[in-house]
Formats: structure tokens, C-alpha cells, sequence
């Protein structure tokens, strides 16, 4: 026994040396091969046998525990990195190269979620070589890393293009090969058990990843989870203290603001106590925003201020602002719409100041309602003194002829010069028998003389407006009575079916001074008015002498020779220049029917001579000369400059 035991001494010496060196496994089976090259009994060998067992067995705990003691020494490392570094991409880049350190692969790589995207992208790489796989995005459920973030579970495969467990796509199968990776790990990284990511290790050759390094990249993972969660922590902290810091600088700017709208406040009350005008609140207000202020009306007209260059979606942003009840930017101003209830009295529009802070533009609200107290009031002493007004103007119209004198008085004390000349207005509404159309016209009508000096009242089935000749507001300046006339008339008709809401039809009489030519002004404007309707022109504006030849049929005093001239003047003028006979070649025309053969015969002439008199016609006239409109206007006036003699 003791021979035994002395015989197997140097092999056992051998083996324990082999684990003190931590030699290779295969090298502990050479122990007992050469105990059987030597001749050694079956009872050493068996003994050797058994001993190499046991020092393999020794040998293969050693070795966990020293794997186990780098990783505990990884993961400690990486808990100090958290501890000492506030960059989270070296955080990240320390976890991801220690992931390919010690599972022994050939790269590793860390994805992360882009919600706006609704996939994920990669964050962070350690061994990769190809920018195709860098710059790869995953959908979720999409590839192993899809999978992973859908389940919240690690998965590993030995043979990625092989596997049929996970969806492949051609962008993700093209990455994986253009970076030849084969066996692929990957596991999630969570936190409250939310997947925040995915922790990857790679080889380029098939592996079989074991438990415990599933359970080493699941605990690097944990760490990854960590590190993002304390990087936004850090950032949110940050974003606080920048807030808290900046709240100092907003409570004295706010403290500030408060006691400029103070005052504003208290600059606005004294001007509307005082009784100030909308010029004098829009030059307070410009003074106290330190920009250009424009008053607008409803219609667009400046009230107050220069409204500049009529810009476009100016009507739009008004809108926005009533729709909102707040200012609203558009370009480089700002604009407030003046609001009586849900009626826009008209705009504010405040130019130099593109950015206005909250007190400022409050300011400049609070400027809109002031202008709306003030337009309103304006309002109700112009409908107050319209009133007045129109029971003169109705008397005017019904009986002018008995007091003349008593009547030019009555206007004097109310501000209406009844011997200057007047244009007489008469609207009426698409249906002139609807009381309730026509009450809202009356209203528009109010709205359209707002701070003129004309005047309104309801008569008859009409509206009747009396405004002064000449009134550029009105007329865009009256060089010529009758063209005067048919601009007022044209811009009334378009202005009130604006402010009504519905088609208007206007007719205008002659310019006319005094009570009694005042009424036949209105007579001739309300037959102008039915013609308009007759002729199929309901909703627009004219005067009798814009409508022509009809005009001189419905209007008093029958122009005649202004009919004749302004119909044949050219012709006459022509005739009387060259010597010709234009008129009477169109006369003998007209009177044969259109026929040229009998007109050369009435004018004992060749055919050509009447056809070139003709072509000059149409040369001085225009090619609609012989169209039926036109036709009929000629030989009124023909027949007209006939019957006047010479």
C-alpha cells in the first residue's frame, strides 16, 4: 500500500502544480497518460484518475471565481463611473466596451428609443466597422432588438440569419451582414418596467451565450438604466435651477410690467374722463408702447394714426383677434380687434414693437376697449343727432314747398346747410316691402355717414342719405356733377351692402340746393332707383345721367343738348373739323334700315363713299356702335338733334 501510495506521489504533486499555474484543462489529462506510458498498476492509475477528476473540478471553480471577481470588479468600476462622471455618452461608452471585454465578443452596441420617430436608433457602438450598421433604426418588434423591447426580455442566437424567431427586414438583415455579425445577445434595459433600451454583444462566428453571461449583460444593462435615469435627473435639475434663476429676472420684469399698465390704466381713464377723442387714446397708447398706433373703422378707414400700406390679411388677422378676444401678431405688428359685444366697432393695428409681453399687449387690449367706449358714444350721439336730422329731412321730402325758409333755418341749428348744394341719395334694400331689411339699412346708412356731415332717414319704402357735393369722402372729389353723382351713388351701393348685409340699390338725383330742389333731387334718384330694377341692375349705385338716354327720359330738367352732345360728339366735332357728313351718313343708315345700297341712293353717293363714312364711325365711336344698346341710344340722339333744329 505504501509502494502505491509512493508511486502516485509525483503525479499528484503534478496536478497540483498545474492548478497553481492555472494551466489549460487539456493539460491535466497528459498527467494520466504518461502514468500509462510508464506502466503504472490499475490501482495508481485508478487513484490518478480519480485525482484528475477532482483538480479538473478544482480548476473549473477557480476559474468562475476569477471571472466572477472581474465582473464584480466591471460592475464596480462602472458603479464609480456613475458615482464620479456627469457625461452620460462616456457612461454609456465605458458600459458598452466592458459589455465586449469581458463577454469576449467582437463588438457591442447600445440602442435607445426615438419616440417621435416611433422606433429606435443606435446610441452608442464599441468594435463596429460598418456605418450602415451604425446609422441603423429598429421598429419596434422588428429584428432581436425589436423583439427585446416589445417583451422586455433578453434573447440571445447563435446564428442570427438563421433564426426564424425574430421578423426580419431587409434594412436590418443588410445591416447585420454588411457587419458580419452571426451570434447576437441582447437584453433590455429597464426601469420602473419600462424598457428605456437595449444592451447588445456580437460576435462574427456562431456562440452559444451561456446563463451566466446573460445574467453579467442583464446586470450592465441595469447600470446602462441607471446612468440615463440619473442623466435626466441631472438635466431636469439643471432645466430647474435655470428656471429658478431666470424667475428672479421675470418677477422684477413682471413687477415692472404691472406698474406700466398702472399707469396706462390710469393715463386711459383720465383721457376717457376727459372727454378725448380716438386720436388722443391712440397717441397715449403709442407713447406708452413706445410703437406706432392706427385706429381703424370697421370698414378699414383710418380713424387715428397712419394706417400705412394697406397690407395684406390685415381683414383675416382681425378676424383671429375677434375670434380669440386677445391681440394677435401679423408679420411685424400687432392687432386688436374693437369689440362692442360681437360687433367690430373697427381695428387697432400697433406697428414697431414685434414683441410685446404679456402686460404690454394686455395694455394694448385694454387701449381696444377704451376705443370701443368711445366709438360707441360717438355712435350714439351721431344716432341722436341723426335722428333730429332726419325728421328735417323727412319734412324736406314731404312737403318743401311750405316753409322753405322755416326748413334752410331748422337745418342751420342743426348743422345742415340746406343752401349749399346737395347729392340725394335713395337706397333701397333687395325686397323694399321687408320693414325689417329696411331698418337694418337705416342702421348701415347710420354707420356709413358716421362722422360726416350727411344725414339719414327712412321715407317711404327707402332709405334716403343727403350728404354734402363735393365731399371727397363721398365722392372721391366732384370735378363734374354728374360724374360726382355716379361715384357717390356706385360707393354708396357698396359700402351699405357691406355694412347691411345684403344687396343695396342706389340712385342718385342731380346735385341740388334748397328745400324744393332738394325733393325733385330725390324724386329723380327714386326713379332712378326703379329703372336700376327694371333693367335688371338691382344692387348697384348709378345716377340719371350714367344710365344714359334713360337718363334723360327720367330726370328733370330733360338735358337734352347734353344727351346729343355726349352721344354724337365725336361725329359732331368731326363733321365741324373736316367738313364731312358723319351724322348725316349715320342718320340716312339708320333710316333705310341698315341697308347701304338705299342709304347711297338717299345720299346720292357710291356705296363705298357710305362705307368708308361708316368705318370712320365705328374709328370715332367704337365697334359696338350698331350693337342693339347702343343702336338705340344714336338714333334717340339723332332724332333728338333733329328736332332741336340747328
Amino acid at each position: 500500500m505504501n509502494d502505491l501510495h509512493t508511486s502516485s506521489a509525483p503525479a499528484l504533486r503534478r496536478l497540483l502544480d498545474l492548478l497553481a499555474s492555472g494551466a489549460a484543462t487539456e493539460d491535466f489529462a497528459d498527467v494520466l497518460a504518461d502514468a500509462r506510458r510508464q506502466g503504472a498498476p490499475a490501482a495508481v492509475l485508478s487513484e490518478i484518475d480519480d485525482a484528475t477528476w477532482q483538480a479538473l473540478r478544482v480548476h473549473r471553480t477557480m476559474r468562475q471565481h476569477r471571472r466572477r471577481e472581474a465582473e464584480l470588479t466591471a460592475l464596480f468600476d462602472t458603479a464609480g463611473d456613475l458615482a464620479a462622471s456627469r457625461d452620460l455618452d462616456a457612461v454609456l461608452q465605458a458600459i458598452v466596451r466592458r459589455a465586449r471585454m469581458l463577454l469576449g465578443t467582437d463588438t457591442a452596441y447600445l440602442t435607445l428609443p426615438d419616440e417621435g420617430a416611433g422606433d429606435t436608433y443606435m446610441r452608442v457602438t464599441d468594435g463596429s466597422v460598418s456605418v450602415l450598421f451604425q446609422t441603423l433604426r429598429l421598429s419596434l418588434g422588428d429584428g432581436l432588438g425589436g423583439l427585446v423591447a416589445q417583451t422586455a426580455r433578453p434573447y440571445a442566437t447563435p446564428d442570427y440569419r438563421a433564426d426564424e424567431r425574430f421578423h426580419h427586414t431587409g434594412t436590418i438583415d443588410a445591416g447585420v451582414l454588411d457587419e458580419g455579425l452571426v451570434a447576437i445577445i441582447g437584453v433590455p434595459l429597464l426601469l420602473g418596467g419600462r424598457v428605456i433600451g437595449v444592451l447588445f454583444a456580437a460576435d462574427r462566428s456562431p456562440r452559444a451565450f451561456s446563463p451566466d453571461e446573460v445574467a453579467l449583460l442583464c446586470s450592465l444593462a441595469a447600470h446602462a438604466a441607471i446612468a440615463l435615469d440619473t442623466a435626466r435627473s441631472l438635466a431636469d435639475t439643471r432645466a430647474a435651477l435655470t428656471e429658478l434663476n431666470s424667475a428672479n429676472e421675470l418677477i422684477r420684469a413682471h413687477s415692472a410690467a404691472v406698474q406700466r399698465a398702472e399707469q396706462g390704466h390710469d393715463r386711459l381713464t383720465d383721457l376717457v374722463l376727459r372727454g378725448a377723442e380716438v386720436p388722443d387714446v391712440a397717441a397715449a397708447v403709442a407713447a406708452l408702447l413706445g410703437g406706432g398706433i392706427a385706429v381703424l373703422d370697421a370698414e378699414g378707414e383710418p380713424l387715428a394714426g397712419r394706417a400705412g400700406a394697406p397690407g395684406t390679411g390685415l381683414a383675416e388677422a382681425a378676424a383671429a383677434s375677434r375670434a380669440e378676444g386677445r391681440a394677435v401678431r401679423h408679420g411685424g405688428a400687432w392687432v386688436c380687434a374693437v369689440l362692442a359685444g360681437q360687433e367690430q366697432l373697427g381695428t387697432l393695428v400697433l406697428r414697431g414693437r414685434p414683441d410685446l409681453d404679456d402686460a404690454d399687449r394686455r395694455l394694448f387690449e385694454r387701449a381696444g376697449v377704451v376705443t370701443a367706449l368711445l366709438l360707441l358714444l360717438r355712435r350714439s350721439v351721431a344716432e341722436t343727432e341723426n335722428r333730429v336730422r332726419g325728421e328735417l329731412l323727412a319734412d324736406l321730402l314731404t312737403a318743401p314747398d311750405r316753409d322753405p325758409a322755416g326748413l334752410t333755418a331748422r337745418g342751420r341749428r342743426l348743422g345742415v346747410d340746406l343752401g349749399r348744394p346737395h347729392l340725394v341719395l335713395v337706397a333701397e334694400p333687395g325686397d323694399a316691402r321687408d320693414a325689417g331689411a329696411r331698418a337694418r339699412l337705416a342702421g348701415a346708412a347710420g354707420r356709413y355717414l358716421f362722422g360726416s356731415r350727411g344725414i339719414s332717414a327712412e321715407h317711404g319704402e327707402a332709405v334716403v342719405l343727403l350728404v354734402p357735393d363735393g365731399d371727397g369722402a363721398e365722392d372721391g372729389g366732384a370735378d363734374d356733377a354728374g360724374d360726382g353723382a355716379q361715384r357717390a351713388a356706385g360707393r354708396a351701393a357698396e359700402r351699405l351692402a357691406r355694412l347691411a348685409g345684403f344687396p343695396v340699390t342706389v340712385g342718385a338725383g342731380r346735385p341740388a340746393a334748397g328745400p324744393v330742389a332738394l325733393a325733385a333731387a330725390y324724386a329723380e334718384g327714386l326713379r332712378c332707383v326703379r329703372a336700376l330694377r327694371v333693367l335688371g341692375r338691382s344692387g348697384e349705385g348709378a345716377s340719371a345721367r350714367a344710365l344714359g338716354f334713360l337718363g334723360v327720359l327720367l330726370g328733370d330738367g330733360h338735358d337734352v343738348a347734353g344727351f346729343v352732345r355726349g352721344t354724337l360728339g365725336p361725329l359732331l366735332e368731326y363733321d365741324a373739323r373736316r367738313g364731312t357728313e358723319l351724322v348725316r351718313t349715320l342718320r340716312a343708315y339708320f333710316d333705310c334700315g341698315g341697308s347701304l345700297t338705299r342709304a347711297k341712293d338717299e345720299l346720292h353717293v357710291h356705296v363705298n363713299t357710305v362705307v368708308q363714312r361708316l368705318d370712320r364711325v365705328e374709328v370715332l365711336l367704337g365697334r359696338d356702335w350698331n350693337g342693339p344698346e347702343r343702336s338705340l341710344e344714336l338714333q334717340l340722339a339723332l332724332r333728338l338733334q333733329l328736332l332741336s333744329g340747328p
